[in-house]
């Protein structure tokens, strides 16, 4: 598979003191929608600053597409969006994309392809000043896609929108991915990981916790709800059993947690042997949030 983007130890400190970003690696191959997760202040928009040449780099090094370009050319087949959408207010979508066109060598035709792909074509001749955040954004999606980049390069896209335009914006996502653009997103947000990306590198304070696969981050045992008419026995049952990782009480049920296969009905035989009948069992997974939870609380 194709390696786009190439990261290998980066790090960037801010007035001596700052370490905004800390020994970060990862790579982005062709094909796949990449979410950088964490928290305001993790270093997210400061790594995407630094691969677009905007902001510069204490140590470490990046590549594009295998290092076989200079970064300037490599930097012509990456669209990218990292600040508030910023055009002409009183001329129209159409006008304001033929500019960007103008400035960039592109040809006219991809004005009107790129307003039907984000929903603005019946739109092109307004204003941009009538436009609603969320239409704003998906015409600043449109303009960094004119020059049909390689990859697309988004710093939290659904900022600020009302439900409906982070409904539009996420499905736009997944159509651009659906046609072969490479992603890479910056977000705090978990449910737009989970929802759009199929890999996420987890960053706090500058560090990262984890790089893979979405599912990967999912791939655990997950955990059990359990209830029986003494909650006390039932725990002292399962504590030491050997796939059982931690108990925690909630409300008036058991979270069993696991770290090796345990399915229902083995479990079921084993606290029925025990003399112990159990009145609730459910399997259930971690989910992305419960699985970032655990991932960042010793951090």
């Amino acid at each position: 598979m194709e390696t786009i983007l190439t990261i290998t130890n980066l790090n960037k400190i801010f007035n001596k003191s700052v370490h905004a970003v800390k020994n970060v690696s990862f790579e982005i191959q062709k094909g796949n929608v990449y979410g950088i997760l964490g928290p305001n202040g993790s270093g997210k928009s400061t790594t995407l600053g630094i691969v677009l040449n905007v902001v510069n780099k204490t140590s470490g090094d990046y590549q594009w597409f295998n290092g076989n370009l200079p970064v300037h050319d490599a930097l012509k087949k990456v669209g990218a969006i990292i600040e508030r959408p910023n055009f002409y207010p009183y001329m129209t979508a159409k006008e304001n994309l033929e500019l960007v066109c103008k400035i960039k060598g592109i040809s006219y035709s991809k004005v009107t392809e790129k307003l039907e792909l984000v929903g603005l074509l019946k739109r092109q001749d307004s204003k941009f000043r009538t436009f609603s955040l969320g239409m704003k954004q998906r015409l600043a999606i449109a303009s960094a896609l004119l020059n049909d980049p390689e990859i697309l390069i988004l710093d939290e896209p659904t900022n600020g929108l009302d439900p409906q335009g982070i409904r539009q914006i996420r499905d736009l996502i997944k159509l651009i991915a659906a046609q072969g653009t490479t992603i890479l997103l910056a977000s705090h947000l978990l449910d737009e990981v989970e929802k759009v990306c199929t890999h996420v590198v987890v960053l706090r304070y500058g560090e990262t916790l984890y790089h893979g696969p979405v599912e990967g981050m999912l791939a655990n045992e997950g955990f059990f709800e359990l209830k029986s008419e003494n909650n006390q026995q039932l725990k002292e049952c399962l504590v030491n059993h050997p796939t059982v990782k931690n108990i925690k009480m909630e409300d008036d049920k058991l979270l069993v947690y696991l770290n090796d296969h345990f399915d229902a009905q083995e479990l079921n035989k084993y606290a029925f042997e025990k003399g112990i009948i159990l009145q609730h069992l459910v399997k259930r997974r971690n989910s992305l949030e419960e699985q970032f939870l655990e991932l960042t609380k010793n951090n």
